[in-house]
């Protein structure tokens, strides 16, 4: 059995800032779950053309912003005048995109954590983690604990490990696929980022014996949440800011 270095992060962490109660990936939606009590965040980083590092999920904008097309496609001095927020409602409206070194300051400044996904714009899987890891070891310099940098994509986290070992990675999974155990001790993982239906007593104890821990994604029910803290899970990723007490 691996032992397992100490785990500064909380269990609950705030899916995309606020889940679904703020527009998704804003700094209104940090606030917003930093107002629920949440002390750590998930979020999604990608590149903008010119490869500043910036906050979205899909790899095109139509869904959560005003913009068209594919946002790596774009500089960022287009995708910085978008409106990010008025999608989701009108308190929202003209929210802009943040950056991750927007998102640094917030989290530094008030000593929240964080859980950056890398989420490239397929085709720059590699240069997105390089990019992303370089950045988050500039912004997070000298701090006590450093982001947890995560990714469904092998090559984005093989690209953060590259130039930034020093910085923890976990892979994320939405299936076990054949090996998956072995290429997370492969990318020198701390984590393990399941689908929480996937996790059960035995592939629980196979993370924690690899000296990885068990974190989980999207927890919005209850009993799934009662589930996974009775297996003894690490970390909880949830849009139900208004259901879960980050205390608990």
């Amino acid at each position: 059995m691996a032992e397992r270095s100490p785990w500064p992060y909380p269990r609950w962490v705030a899916h995309r800032g606020a889940g679904k109660l703020a527009p998704e990936n804003t700094l209104a939606a940090f606030r917003f779950g930093a107002a629920h009590g949440y002390r750590m965040f998930e979020c999604d980083a990608k590149l903008s053309a010119d490869g500043v590092p910036f906050l979205m999920h899909d790899a095109t904008l139509e869904r959560t912003t005003n913009g068209r097309g594919i946002g790596g496609e774009q500089p960022w001095s287009a995708l910085s005048q978008l409106d990010a927020g008025g999608w989701h409602s009108r308190a929202f409206a003209g929210e802009p995109l943040p950056t991750l070194e927007n998102l640094a300051r917030f989290c530094l400044a008030n000593d929240y954590l964080l859980n950056i996904e890398i989420k490239p714009t397929p085709g720059t899987e590699r240069e997105t983690g390089e990019v992303v890891a370089r950045e988050a070891a500039r912004l997070w310099q000298g701090a006590a604990v450093p982001p947890l940098l995560t990714s469904f994509q092998v090559e984005s986290l093989r690209g953060a490990a590259a130039v930034q070992p020093e910085l923890p990675r976990g892979l994320l999974l939405d299936s076990l696929r054949k090996g998956w155990l072995e290429a997370a001790l492969d990318l020198g993982c701390q984590a393990v980022v399941c689908n929480h239906a996937l996790w059960d007593a035995g592939t629980v104890a196979q993370v924690h014996d690899a000296g990885m821990r068990s974190l989980s994604y999207t927890v919005n029910d209850d009993w799934a949440a009662q589930r996974l803290i009775a297996l003894g899970t690490d970390g909880i990723i949830t849009d139900r800011l208004d259901l879960f007490s980050p205390a608990g």
